[in-house]
């Protein structure tokens, strides 16, 4: 294997996908960021900006490669032949009417979801990160940022850790590059790390000091509103010096969920634990005598907020995936149609 191949992440499990290891000479490459209809890919030889295939460009999006993807290019090297099977993928449905599944950034390791100290920090906010990274197979870290601004930073920590049971947390102060150790000891020299997060958090100013160089432009939380402001405006893949590459992924308004009830239940375990023991096998946690769930929080074992996210993010879970399941549906009777269609018309002929 190349040293840039090794670089850029590659593993064995994407190896032995390969029908011919030629292909690792020249034709397999990264996908480091997605235009509208081109990528641009590193592989042996360098970096280029390839199209996709007619086959590709017609395939639903989240077929389509996204930023972190291993793709094999055809023998002119300037269009993108295939798609790699991915470890893991992080995705969500598409904001406002459309609801298909997007790939936001595909096979990665790690996944930081990046928090601020002040009035920007949410835990139902962190849950519903913890959720879509749950669904996507990565390992998820919080990364409380701007924690030399605050003195009650553990509070922070704490309020963190209370999101899931066994999750990480690092405190840092992106710009100084001192603080950054816990951080750093999340990438070994193949890794692949995104970062997530509100616009204004600290996500690019933590990408440039760990790079320890310019690599997006910076800028900070609104004073007016402590809305951020969106600083980085596409995904990138970036290559570490030390080893490892990230992904910085812009701050997105709209995080929607589906299909992911599993990861629902893996993010709030504690609830379903407690659910077992109600008295009714279909409790919803209301005002239903022998409720486990609500005597808990009777007892501040829980907080209600919690419970209250927690049955958002079902409601909006059993809606958006009810929904994809109705326009699958329907483009299953469409293909239905037209390949009938066809049908008659080559049995007339």
């Amino acid at each position: 294997m190349s040293d840039v191949l090794e670089r850029l992440g590659l593993v064995p499990f994407f190896i032995q996908q390969l029908t011919n290891v030629s292909l690792l000479d020249n034709r397999l490459g990264r996908v480091t960021s997605v235009q509208r209809s081109n990528c641009t890919v590193f592989s042996e030889p360098g970096e280029r900006v390839v199209e996709l295939s007619a086959a590709l460009r017609q395939s639903t999006a989240i077929d389509r490669p996204t930023v972190g993807d291993w793709v094999v290019l055809d023998e002119s090297l300037s269009r993108i032949e295939q798609v790699l099977e991915r470890k893991t993928l992080f995705k969500r449905v598409g904001a406002g009417t459309n609801h298909e599944i997007q790939p936001i950034a595909a096979n990665i390791d790690i996944l930081f979801i990046v928090s601020s100290c002040n009035e920007e920090f949410k835990e139902s906010r962190l849950e519903r990160y913890l959720t879509l990274c749950a669904e996507a197979g990565a390992m998820p870290v919080v990364v409380l940022t701007k924690a030399d601004l605050v003195d009650d930073v553990d509070n922070y920590v704490r309020r963190a850790r209370n999101t899931q049971s066994g999750i990480a947390v690092e405190t840092a102060n992106a710009l100084d590059t001192s603080t950054l150790d816990g951080v750093r000891s999340w990438i070994d020299k193949q890794s692949t790390v995104a970062l997530v997060g509100s616009s204004g958090v600290g996500k690019s100013t933590l990408l440039n000091t760990l790079a320890g160089r310019t690599l997006t432009a910076t800028n900070d939380i609104r004073e007016d509103d402590k809305k951020g402001r969106h600083t980085t405006t596409h995904r990138e893949l970036h290559i570490l010096p030390s080893g490892g590459l990230l992904v910085d992924v812009p701050g997105m308004r709209e995080l929607r969920i589906a299909d992911v009830d599993q990861s629902i239940g893996a993010v709030f375990d504690d609830i379903e634990r407690l659910a077992e023991d109600c008295r009714f096998a279909d409790c919803q946690h209301d005002t239903e005598p022998g409720c486990a769930v609500r005597r808990a929080i009777e007892e501040n074992r829980i907080d209600s907020r919690r419970l209250a996210n927690y049955k958002k993010l079902l409601r909006e879970n059993a809606l958006a995936t009810a929904t994809l399941a109705e326009k699958r549906a329907q483009g299953r009777a469409f293909a239905k149609v037209v390949k009938d269609g066809k049908d008659i018309k080559r049995k007339r002929l």
